[in-house]
């Protein structure tokens, strides 16, 4: 349902909550998120734009959020890279049906609606503060083989 991108940018803006108010350098975001360092240099670029992270060259520098995680949400991260979008007219040109969606297409703009409620609802700070098992962007050493019986 959602792009690569899209996935890479929030992987990226997660390892920045994590970090915050600190920056991280591209190659410790690539190293800690598991994305190319070309293409995650391209979506650093995307949010780059949208005024979702800022860039500091030099000495000190890094690639940093421009809000804090409680503030910056998941809508704001995914139309900054590939913007969701919602079926305002009849997708297939058809004259009679203009805005008054058919059901179908209706059915799919309320589950796109619906989606973008759930992300304009959520923070980045929610994210990474749900306790879970599963640590986000960690891999776990593997465990050693036990005495075999």
């Amino acid at each position: 349902m959602f792009s690569q991108t899209v996935e890479y940018a929030l992987r990226a803006v997660c390892h920045l909550a994590y970090t915050a108010p600190g920056s991280s350098t591209t190659d410790e975001i690539a190293s800690s998120t598991k994305v190319p360092v070309a293409y995650l240099s391209k979506v650093l670029q995307g949010l780059v734009r949208a005024g979702v992270v800022k860039s500091q060259r030099g000495v000190g520098g890094g690639i940093s959020l421009v809000k804090s995680p409680g503030e910056l949400t998941i809508l704001e991260v995914v139309n900054a890279v590939d913007p969701i979008v919602r079926i305002a007219t009849c997708p297939l040109g058809l004259q009679a049906h203009g805005a008054n969606l058919c059901p179908l297409h209706r059915r799919l703009d309320n589950a796109m609606a619906s989606v973008e409620e759930a992300f304009r609802a959520t923070t980045l700070a929610e994210v990474i503060a749900e306790p879970t098992t599963s640590v986000p962007l960690c891999e776990f050493p593997s465990a050693k083989p036990g005495p075999k019986k």
